[in-house]
Formats: structure tokens, C-alpha cells, sequence
């Protein structure tokens, strides 16, 4: 098992994603909205350890 590079950046409501091989993708998030442009999914933050996601795929 080899060691992963992964690093986030934040800009405000901008969240970027890098792996070793550049940026892997982004994440918009407002309050507890949020939508990820590699998953294509809303997801919504829910009380406690729970939260809600819906696919783009399966809408």
C-alpha cells in the first residue's frame, strides 16, 4: 500500500480538490448545500452524523 497525495484549497464557497496528478475536481458549498463536480451530486448536511445525497444520474 503506497502513500496518496491529497490536498484542498478554499476559496470562500470554492473548494478544489488536487491528487499527485493535478486537480481530481471542485466543490461548491453553501450552508449545508453542497454539489461536487466528479460526483455530479447534491448533498445536503443533516443533523448529527446523518446527510441526505441525490445523484445527478438518478433524478
Amino acid at each position: 500500500m503506497g502513500l496518496m497525495f491529497r490536498k484542498r484549497k478554499k476559496y470562500g464557497p470554492l473548494i478544489l480538490n488536487f491528487t499527485e496528478n493535478g486537480m481530481s475536481s471542485w466543490t461548491i458549498k453553501i450552508g449545508r448545500w453542497s454539489w461536487n463536480s466528479r460526483a455530479k451530486a447534491h448533498r445536503v448536511d443533516l443533523p448529527g452524523p446523518l446527510s441526505w445525497k441525490q445523484d445527478k444520474s438518478r433524478a
